[in-house]
């Protein structure tokens, strides 16, 4: 996985190598069980086009996003409509671009309007390097590692760092 940061104005990027077909990968992006597998395993609502999806962390508030683009199997576009424990994020565009490569699929991901001058920004960009791996780990191998609530991470006997 390469991040790319060319100045305190450029959008959080990233392009990662993944051996499982674009069908595959886009799968992952627009069904609520394929998102459940490697973000959160809290998400409702419908992923695909004209869709609203509601990601829900720790706490009763979610993040929600309207899915403007889904273009099988090519791209994947969410508008951040609604994210009360991350404000930074309301109005910005995380976006999937899947390229079929000799490999498998080249995801170039970015989320138009994460930017260094934003007060998440290190905690976010630390996020999508957790949660972009496990979404490859999980069309690779069918097991991601998305996010639990500190309930659940207890009761697997799980401890976060």
């Amino acid at each position: 996985m390469s991040t790319e940061q060319h100045s305190e104005s450029a959008d959080y990027e990233t392009v990662i190598a993944i051996a499982a077909t674009p069908e595959v990968v886009f799968d992952a992006l627009t069904t609520v069980e394929g998102l459940a597998s490697w973000w959160t395993v809290r998400v409702a609502g419908s992923a695909e086009l004209g869709g609203e999806v509601r990601f829900t962390f720790d706490g009763p508030d979610s993040c929600d996003m309207v899915v403007e683009a889904a273009e099988r199997p090519t791209s994947v576009r969410w508008q951040v409509r609604a994210c009360p424990f991350l404000p930074d994020w309301v109005g910005t565009r995380p976006t999937f671009t899947i390229t079929p490569v000799e490999f498998g699929t080249e995801l170039r991901f970015r989320h138009d309007g994460l930017r260094p001058t934003l007060e998440c920004w290190d905690d976010c960009r630390q996020g999508w390097d957790h949660y972009l791996p496990s979404l490859k780990a999980y069309v690779e191998s069918g097991k991601g590692v998305p996010y639990a609530s500190r309930e659940q991470e207890a009761a697997a006997g799980r401890v976060r760092r």
